[in-house]
């Protein structure tokens, strides 16, 4: 059967800003530019945008990302950007009260932004991660809105924490779910063996609990809460064993509107080939709920590449958060190909599930997986599923390459992000994502966009790879590495 074509990223409407595509430029007339750093002060590394989440309601999409990216940990501030009208149109700012460079706040940076909506209250969150040198900071700092383009000041979760990583933030807008109006934080304490962390409200985010272990010493990093329709909460989350290099995907639940949490689950082993030329990446999880709260995951794994030489994009799925499908491939391309994809994001169109349920992904990607800082070519990538997964519609290729010389740095690599955005309103899947251009003068261009104006049509293919043809060119040549198989070892600190 034909898949149902689904729309590209912000699929129709007009640029705020003319770009055109120059030699060596990545952005194409397809592209719109949705924020851009205005900040100077020391230490960050200007002008930079790097790591976008976003979420949508109803016509409102709201997105956030780290604006001025400090080497050693965090960002000048946290952006954001909001479209009322479905993404035609998107105005943009920064969060009040959160950092000094913003002006009014108290903190030297901030870190990991990810985007809630609780629809009970009626209230936009941006959670994000508080850094600084001299004061103490809360867990994760949690700034609400009405409408996605007014912020309050930042609230302050468990201030009595000494260090938190990769937070998450979701919320229970299901009307029928007897947790409705729920809010559930994730965080990871790096300093006490990256235990995981949970803390509920029951108010809009205006009060949050008490931090919550889960039952038991297992580390981990980046958890994603997801709520189903019957108010379960499902965390997908990448686990690890201190004793040795394994990692899992896993995932735990609460039945009780987090009052209390089961232990961790392995979905399956993480098997991760290291992205090549000093990119910051990783098989930290992207995950999404359908309509009918069938939960997918999805990382970065290597496991049906020969000698472990690439990553394909991969998933899992559940209808419970306990019992998993078989890992399976998503046929981005052929597993003989050179093609190396990393740093996903998924989004599902919630009026749609199971077999019908239309399934959106962006991703970064190199043509060519033996690369180095030089030759490297970095892609922004799409591809979609109208059939839940059975079949794929053609992928594209949403920006020019991008050389990794035109990135910021961080304590873990030259950076677009640890994860990339997409979110469906009214049916058309939307991406947000970091683009590099061309160094001007020594100095970095590195902004928000999202695309425009172009549509996928094409029927979707079978997942096996038996006749697959690659969609992105191949024909660059690179001098080839020696690839490294095995799999990822523990994570520590990444802001």
């Amino acid at each position: 059967m034909a898949a149902l074509a689904l729309a590209m990223a912000g699929c129709s409407g007009s640029s705020s800003t003319s770009i055109t595509t120059g030699p060596g430029n990545p952005v194409g007339a397809n592209l719109t530019q949705i924020s851009a750093d205005p900040y100077t002060l020391s230490p960050g590394q200007h002008a930079t945008e790097v790591e976008p989440h976003m979420l949508a309601n109803g016509n409102t999409l709201v997105a956030a990302f780290q604006t001025g990216r400090i080497a050693p940990g965090g960002a000048t501030n946290i952006g954001w950007a909001t479209s009322t009208d479905g993404g035609l149109t998107w105005t943009h700012g920064f969060l009040p009260g959160l950092t000094i460079g913003e002006g009014t706040g108290p903190y030297d940076a901030a870190s990991d932004p990810a985007v809630a909506y609780d629809a009970k209250h009626g209230m936009w969150m941006i959670a994000s991660l508080p850094i600084s040198a001299t004061l103490a900071t809360p867990a994760v700092a949690v700034s609400r809105s009405t409408d996605g383009l007014t912020w309050q000041n930042p609230i302050s979760v468990d201030v009595n924490a000494p260090s938190s990583d990769k937070n998450w933030i979701a919320c229970d807008s299901w009307a029928s779910s007897p947790h409705y109006g729920n809010c559930y934080l994730e965080w990871d304490d790096p300093f006490n063996s990256d235990e995981i962390v949970m803390s509920t409200s029951s108010d809009g985010g205006l009060t949050w609990g008490a931090p919550t272990g889960i039952g038991a010493l297992v580390p981990g990093i980046g958890g994603q809460p997801l709520v189903q329709p019957d108010g379960t909460v499902v965390v997908p989350i990448e686990t690890f064993t201190m004793q040795s290099s394994t990692a899992f995907m896993s995932a735990f639940t609460s039945t009780d509107g987090g009052l209390s949490w089961g232990l961790p689950l392995i979905i399956s082993t993480v098997q991760f080939h290291a992205d090549a030329g000093g990119i910051r990446s990783g098989p930290l999880p992207t995950a999404a709920v359908d309509g009918a709260g069938t939960v997918w995951i999805v990382w970065e794994d290597c496991r049906f590449r020969g000698n472990c030489s690439t990553n394909d994009l991969v998933y899992s799925t559940s209808s419970d958060g306990v019992n998993w499908s078989t890992v399976a491939r998503i046929p981005i391309d052929e597993t003989s190909s050179t093609v190396d994809h990393f740093i996903a994001g998924i989004g599902i169109d919630p009026a749609t599930s199971g077999g019908g349920a239309h399934v959106a992904l962006h991703y970064y990607y190199y043509p060519q997986s033996s690369c180095d800082a030089s030759t490297c070519n970095l892609i922004v990538g799409y591809i979609s599923s109208a059939n839940g997964g059975s079949t794929w519609n053609t992928p594209a290729a949403l920006t020019g390459p991008m050389l990794l010389t035109w990135l910021p740095n961080s304590q873990n690599g030259l950076m677009v992000g640890d994860y990339i955005a997409t979110a469906f309103t009214n049916g058309v899947p939307h991406g947000v994502f970091a683009v590099a251009s061309p160094l001007t003068g020594g100095s970095f261009a590195e902004a928000m966009y999202t695309g425009q104006g172009l549509t996928v049509m094409a029927a979707g293919r079978q997942l096996s790879s038996a006749g697959e043809k690659p969609l992105h060119n191949l024909s660059d040549k690179f001098e080839r590495e020696r690839p490294e198989k095995g799999v990822i070892p523990p994570l520590r600190r990444r802001d």
